[in-house]
C-alpha cells in the first residue's frame, strides 16, 4: 500500500509564491487610529538624535500625553540625557545577570521615570563580543515577555542608530513594528546620506508589503545653509522642525540639561515639534540617487564635479609593467 506523503517543501514554497504575489499594501495618507502610536526616529550617530527625542519626549509628557521611551542605541544616549547623565542599567545586561542568577527580569529592574516619561535602554554588546543588531532583536523579544503589547502609552519613542545597516537596527521598519519613521539630520552630507538611505529601506520595505512611512524631518544644529529642507524637498517628505545650531542649546545638551519643557526658552520649540509629530501622517519617499544628494551641495564642498578616470592594468603593476607575451596568431599581409 502506498502512503501519501504531503510534500511540505512544496506546499510551503507555493504559499510563499501566493503571500509575494498579494498586492502590496499601501500606507495610510491619515494619521494612524491606534491609541498607541509607535514612533521610530533614526539619525547618524551623533547627529543630535538623542538629543531631540529626549527633549521631545519630555515635552509631549508635560502635556499630559503617557510615553514611553525606548534607547536602541548601544551608546545609552537618550536616557542618559533623560536622567541627567545617570546611565540606567539596561535590559540586555540586566537579562544576562538575572539569568546567571536563575531570576526573572521584572520592569522595575529596567523602566524608569522622570518628568512623567517612562524609559528604557536596550543596550549593547561590549566591543567585540557580539552583534548590536542581535542585541536589539533579543531586547524586543524580552519586552513582548514583559508585557509589552499590554501597556498603556499614548506614543512609544524609538531611538535607532540610523547609520548601520544590519537587520537588528531597521527592526521596526522590517517587520512593521512602528507606524511611522521620524528622521534627524542636519546640513551635512553624511547625516543626509544616513537618512537618504532609511528612505530607501522604508521603500525598500513596502515593497516587501510593509507598512511603515516616513512622517518627517528633523533639522538639528540648522546653521540655515539650507540642504536638509532642500532634501526634504527632494525626497517628498515635510520638516517637522528646524532646531537652530545655537550656543545654549550646545552647552545644555552637554550638561544633560532637558531643554523640552515649558520652563525653558525652547519649550514653544519642542512643543511644536510633539504637536508636528503627533499628527504627521507616515508618507511614502522618494530616495535619492547618490548624485542627486551630492547635487544639494555645491561641488566645491562635495567634489561632486569630479570626473573617474579608469585605471589600467600598467597603471596597477606600475614598476613590473612589462609587455606580455601573447598566444595570439598575427598573419602576414599576403
Amino acid at each position: 500500500m502506498t502512503l501519501d506523503v504531503p510534500n511540505l517543501k512544496t506546499d510551503y514554497d507555493e504559499r510563499l509564491r501566493a503571500e509575494a504575489a498579494e498586492p502590496t499594501l499601501e500606507v495610510p495618507s491619515a494619521p494612524p487610529t491606534k491609541k498607541t502610536q509607535i514612533i521610530a526616529i533614526y539619525g547618524k550617530g551623533g547627529i543630535g538624535k538623542s538629543f531631540t527625542l529626549a527633549n521631545l519626549s519630555h515635552m509631549m509628557a508635560e502635556q499630559g500625553k503617557r510615553v514611553l521611551l525606548i534607547g536602541c542605541d548601544p551608546k545609552s544616549d537618550t536616557t542618559s540625557l533623560l536622567f541627567g547623565g545617570k546611565a540606567c542599567p539596561t535590559i540586555i545586561e540586566t537579562s544576562t545577570r538575572k539569568k546567571l542568577a536563575g531570576e526573572e527580569v521584572k520592569i522595575g529592574d529596567v523602566c524608569f521615570k522622570r518628568g512623567g516619561v517612562f524609559a528604557m535602554e536596550l543596550g549593547g554588546p561590549e566591543v567585540g563580543r557580539g552583534c548590536g543588531g542581535r542585541g536589539i532583536i533579543h531586547g524586543f523579544e524580552l519586552l513582548e515577555k514583559l508585557g509589552f503589547h499590554d501597556w498603556d502609552f499614548d506614543y512609544v519613542l524609538l531611538d535607532f542608530l540610523g547609520d548601520v545597516v544590519c537587520g537588528g537596527f531597521g527592526l521596526p521598519i522590517a517587520r512593521d513594528m512602528a507606524q511611522k519613521v521620524i528622521l534627524v539630520a542636519s546640513n551635512d552630507l553624511q547625516s543626509l546620506y544616513v537618512a537618504n538611505n532609511v528612505c530607501s529601506a522604508v521603500q525598500y520595505f513596502r515593497k516587501m508589503g510593509g507598512n511603515v512611512g516616513v512622517a518627517g524631518l528633523v533639522i538639528n544644529k540648522d546653521d540655515g545653509t539650507g540642504e536638509a529642507a532642500a532634501f526634504a524637498e527632494a525626497v517628498g517628505i515635510p520638516i517637522l522642525a528646524a532646531i537652530p545650531q545655537d550656543d545654549d542649546l550646545r552647552k545644555k545638551s552637554a550638561n544633560y540639561q532637558i531643554v523640552g519643557t515649558a520652563k525653558s526658552q525652547w519649550g514653544e520649540l519642542f512643543a511644536g515639534l510633539g504637536d508636528a509629530v503627533a499628527v504627521a501622517p507616515p508618507g511614502h519617499p522618494h530616495p535619492l540617487t547618490q548624485d542627486g544628494l551630492l547635487g544639494l551641495f555645491s561641488a566645491e564642498e562635495t567634489g561632486a564635479d569630479f570626473v573617474l578616470t579608469p585605471a589600467s592594468d600598467e597603471d596597477m603593476r606600475g614598476k613590473n609593467a612589462a609587455p606580455k607575451k601573447s598566444l595570439e596568431v598575427v598573419y602576414d599581409d599576403v
